[in-house]
């Protein structure tokens, strides 16, 4: 019997717990944090104020490698660290618009999902009152209205009247008893 225990045993990994994390030297980070970072970085560089403060910044690069001694120069007259400094902001840059620009296209996606399902329900609520309301008119149709009811009441009226009238003149040709 402890011989058919022991086949029993399990041995690797249990299939009914979960298996423990495995250590990695991949870096991680959270998509949704990344993304929303992406969206403020590109809806800032998108902005006037990034604008002027670039401009600011080029104006006073430009008049500082000009004006300023030549031993104090970082960046002779073509401006090569200046043209590297915008190349480098703007590799980064467009990516990041990129992601921020996939983001809003998966948003519109999302919005335009939800803008059809809201539109196939108005369409079918619709088109259920308008049968209902087709429905109303046909039974209406079938039902006696005001003016009908007062038009027939009033032929009665007059067919009494008729009568009575006819009854009463019997009544005076008759000779008394």
């Amino acid at each position: 019997m402890a011989r058919e225990e022991e086949r029993r045993v399990v041995r690797g990994p249990r299939l009914d717990a979960p298996l423990e994390q495995r250590r990695s030297l991949k870096p991680t980070y959270d998509p949704e944090t990344f993304g929303k970072l992406s969206e403020r970085i590109a809806r800032f560089i998108g902005s006037w104020r990034f604008i002027a403060y670039m401009t600011v910044f080029i104006i006073g690069w430009v008049l500082w490698n000009v004006f300023s001694p030549a031993g104090l120069r970082p960046d002779a007259y073509p401006f090569i660290f200046l043209t590297f400094l915008l190349s480098l902001q703007a590799s980064y840059a467009a990516p990041l618009i990129l992601l921020a620009q996939n983001r809003q296209a998966d948003r519109d996606r999302v919005t335009s999902a939800d803008d059809r399902s809201r539109t196939e329900r108005l369409i079918a609520e619709t088109e259920f009152l308008s049968r209902e309301i087709a429905a109303i008119r046909i039974a209406l149709g079938e039902v006696a209205t005001r003016d009908f009811i007062r038009g027939e009441l009033d032929e009665l009226v007059d067919e009494v009247e008729n009568r009575t009238r006819a009854v009463s003149e019997e009544l005076d040709e008759r000779p008394e008893a």
